[in-house]
């Protein structure tokens, strides 16, 4: 397909590809007869330097792609916008997560693979290293919030990108609730022709 977009997915903490809107996005992506090599949703390291030489990777692979972010991939996803100067859609975004575990040190295990590590003061350090000042041009995000996430408090999302495209739906949770329903918005976000989303079937993705 001439003129196709490429994304990057970046999932959350301790999540994978496999998780619910990383396949959702998949399928839809596939759907929509998209170039399946355009869209990259990389299994992530748990340690953030590892994670951001994937993502750094990802990108030099597919030049200027549009990075959607989930929670901590919002996190990273605003860092590479800014180093990179890309188009961003965060969903329920975390803002210096690195304070989110402030003198908590524990095992963790992966949601899907079920792998386990261990939460160390070098991941809160290089974490504290890639937040970055508010985005300075503000059109390039987009953010989508919802005020019953029961993880992070979207407030501190809503401040931060203040100025930004910032969509606040009432209720909800930290796994956004209706993802499917926005995957028109998103491939809108992410440059798919109006006359092409006319083929997206969104109950054939259930």
């Amino acid at each position: 397909m001439r003129n196709s977009p490429t994304v990057v997915y970046i999932h959350g903490f301790n999540s994978s590809p496999a998780s619910f809107k990383a396949q959702r996005l998949r399928r839809a992506w596939l759907q929509l007869g998209l170039p399946e090599e355009h869209l990259l949703i990389p299994k992530l390291h748990h340690h953030p330097k590892q994670a951001l030489a994937q993502l750094q990777e990802a990108i030099a692979q597919l030049g200027q792609p549009v990075l959607i972010g989930s929670s901590l991939g919002g996190f990273y996803a605003t860092y590479l916008a800014e180093q990179y100067h890309l188009k961003a859609l965060l969903i329920n975004p975390a803002v210096a997560p690195q304070h989110l575990f402030d003198g908590f040190s524990a095992e963790q295990e992966n949601l899907y693979s079920g792998e386990r590590w261990q939460l160390t003061d070098s991941h809160l350090q290089s974490l504290a290293a890639l937040e970055v000042a508010a985005p300075a041009d503000a059109q390039r995000f987009c953010v989508w919030l919802q005020s019953g996430d029961e993880t992070l408090d979207y407030c501190l999302a809503e401040q931060y990108y203040h100025g930004c495209a910032v969509q606040i739906e009432q209720g909800g949770d930290h796994s956004f609730q209706r993802f499917t329903e926005h995957l028109p918005a998103l491939f809108t976000f992410v440059g798919v022709a109006p006359s092409a989303l006319q083929s997206l079937n969104l109950s054939a993705l259930e």
